[in-house]
Order: structure tokens, then sequence, then C-alpha cells
């Protein structure tokens, strides 16, 4: 047997997909703000992840980022003296 081989999977990870986590969901999602995602993590993304996660993870960094202009926009007019 080769030392440098893997170990054997356990039998309660076999057959079960690796889910896709919340930190690699708004990854995702902020690497599609900006439209470079690696088709790696896109096919991950496509084979186990949930939409919904995506949606709603989604429309919060909308909001948030809407939020940000927003409040930029007002700090840049108060200190114009507007």
């Amino acid at each position: 047997m080769n030392s440098a081989s893997k170990p054997p999977k356990s039998p309660e990870s076999e057959g079960k997909p690796e889910s896709v986590t919340l930190l690699d969901t708004i990854k995702s999602v902020s690497a599609s703000f900006f439209g470079v995602q690696s088709s790696k993590n896109r096919e991950r993304d496509f084979t186990k992840g949930k939409p919904i996660h995506f949606i709603i993870i989604g429309v919060v960094m909308t909001v948030l980022f809407i939020l940000a202009v927003w409040t930029a926009v007002k700090v840049a007019l108060h200190s114009a003296g507007m």
C-alpha cells in the first residue's frame, strides 16, 4: 500500500454530497457582483447549493450596497454644506 495515499472515507461521508457553506455562498455572490466567478465554483454552486440561499444572500448584499452608496452620498452632501 502506498503511504502517500489518502485514508479511506468514513461510511458517514460516503453518499452524502458536500454542501455549500455560508461563507462559500457569500463568496460566490460577491464574485457574481463583479462577474469573476470561477467555473469550478460555479459548478459547485449549481450542483450542491440551494437556490434560496443564493437569493437571500444576494438580496441582503444588494440592500447593503444600496445603503452604503446612500450613506456615502449623504456624507458627501453634508460635508459640501448642502
